[in-house]
């Protein structure tokens, strides 16, 4: 055992160090590009590529943070398993599946599957909470509900959508817990009340919350549970021992008392961050637990992790609006603890971090590369700096920084969960879903009306279809080919590497209209 955390202890070091290592490459490359250039326009793109290290830096060393922190988590927990005491008697549980037109056999296999869950029967009631809008799938559900005692409850406006069904049950619940699963997920581990019931004896504890994890499947499926994992197992412990640990929305358990108090869960997309946010901000706490109970149903398809990614950075962005109102207005209830709001920020800009800051680098470099700045390809062709020149040394710096911050997850993933080949799918799916983050928070910025799904998605008849993968990376297709173009102009005036670097680029946008036509 001890041999196992002192491996583990050594793989966090190696990110640590590999991310501190991109941090210094970054911001010394930037400093060199202000001194290297003595024009405006060189300045401009020097000054906006140290910003964007700057804020790489950041992120950088939250993360390292997080690796090691993470590594804490697990004693933090013995501790406190160690105190718990089972509760007293069997508080009255209420398990709820919100549902909206959903595969009906799915939805009724792990309905009946969670009912097998090991607590008395005349303490737990089940609930199905269905906006459904077909007609047949309401109908077959409500047939289900009726012959195995569920209760069921239907709306006919969906308004608030995952939000609005669990406060239109859950604000007139007479039940003192309240476990929420979602529709896909299957129950592997029957113990899941009896296991997360005694730490609510903590009179403080709003809610438990579990690791999500997804069945295995394809490899794409298995590398978007990945994906989803470096969040649940890094990023959740180190934020549960500052007391901000995210309720995930599912596979986890709310103390009912507690949401009421709050208002209900905040009626946004992302309600799961926004009521965490709010749990925290009143003072309640929370626990995580990193053990998965339920299993998802794999996300298989492109188009389905999309519109995931889609929903997630709008609600993110939208949190951090609400956020800054927070801060900024008159409640007595805003957000005291330093790390509260070190983790909160950093949650609502995590996604924009990897996909808006991304592009960014991407159109600062074609800049860099156009703007009379010399790059180390043209130290090494005739004519070029002599080796071992101070030039030599800081332009380098900048090609380790490139490459290191593409390795740098591909690495990562290599040592947590031993494959490379899904490092790489790793690297390639944040470039795919680089543009629709992007397009995700500009519509939370400047739409005044909620967005159910990402728009553009339209599904033809063909199982592979290039019109289909075309159609839906319009703006990353187009932006490929502008970087292949300029990359080739870049080469036609002798700026070999520099052309090379954009054409790398275009490559990894392209991506996207490849996952649409290979993972559909």
């Amino acid at each position: 055992m001890m041999f196992k955390m002192d491996k583990n202890l050594a793989m966090r070091g190696i990110s640590i160090f590999l991310f501190s290592v991109l941090t210094i490459l970054g911001i010394g490359f930037s400093v060199y590009l202000i001194v290297a250039t003595n024009t405006i326009l060189g300045r401009v793109v020097a000054l906006a590529f140290l910003i964007l290290s700057a804020v790489s830096g950041f992120f950088n060393t939250f993360t390292s943070y997080s690796y090691y922190r993470s590594y804490l988590y697990d004693k933090h927990l013995e501790k406190i398993q160690k105190k718990l005491k089972p509760m007293k008697g069997f508080p009255l549980v209420a398990v709820a599946v919100p549902v909206y037109n959903e595969d009906t056999a799915m939805t009724e296999r792990n309905f009946l599957r969670l009912m097998e869950v090991d607590y008395p029967k005349d303490r737990v009631n089940f609930y199905l909470l269905d906006d459904s809008t077909d007609p047949a799938i309401r109908k077959e559900l409500e047939r289900f509900s009726r012959k195995h005692n569920v209760r069921y409850i239907h709306r006919d406006d969906r308004r608030n959508f995952k939000a609005g069904a669990l406060n239109n049950f859950a604000m007139n619940a007479k039940e003192e817990f309240l476990a929420i699963f979602d529709y896909d997920e299957y129950l592997v581990d029957t113990r899941f009340i009896l296991d997360l019931l005694p730490y609510f004896n903590n009179k403080k504890l709003s809610y438990a919350q579990t690791e999500k994890r997804f069945q295995k499947g394809t490899f794409f499926s298995d590398t978007v549970d990945i994906f989803h994992g470096f969040f649940f197992k890094f990023i959740q412990p180190s934020r549960a021992l500052n007391n901000t640990g995210i309720f995930a929305g599912s596979c986890g358990i709310i103390r009912t008392s507690y949401l009421k108090k709050i208002g209900g869960f905040p009626e946004y997309v992302t309600e799961d961050t926004f009521f965490s946010f709010e749990s925290d901000a009143n003072g309640y706490e929370s626990i995580y637990i990193p053990r998965h109970y339920a299993l998802g149903a794999p996300i298989t398809k492109f188009s389905h992790l999309a519109k995931q990614q889609w929903r997630y950075n709008y609600g993110d962005t939208q949190f951090l609006g609400y956020f800054v109102g927070k801060l900024l207005g008159k409640s007595n209830k805003k957000p005291k603890s330093k790390w509260l709001l070190v983790d909160y920020v950093t949650h609502g800009f995590g996604l924009n971090y990897i996909s808006v800051v991304l592009i960014i680098f991407t159109i600062v470099s074609v800049a860099i590369v156009f703007s009379g700045l010399t790059v180390v390809p043209n130290m090494i062709i005739p004519g070029g700096f002599l080796l071992g020149s101070p030039e030599m040394i800081f332009e380098t710096l900048g090609v380790l920084a490139f490459v290191l911050s593409l390795m740098a997850p591909v690495i990562v993933t290599k040592l947590y969960f031993g494959s490379l080949k899904k490092g790489f799918m790793m690297l390639l799916l944040n470039f795919a879903l680089a543009f629709i983050r992007a397009k995700a928070a500009l519509f939370a910025v400047f739409s005044k009306t909620v967005k159910n799904s990402w728009t553009g998605i339209s599904f033809l008849k063909s199982e592979k279809n290039i019109i289909f993968a075309l159609k839906n990376s319009i703006v990353e297709t187009a932006f490929s080919g502008i970087l292949f173009l300029l990359g080739i102009v870049a080469v036609m005036i002798n700026n070999l590497y520099g052309g090379l670097w954009l054409i790398g680029y275009g490559i990894f946008y392209i991506s996207t209209a490849y996952m649409f036509y290979r993972y559909r």
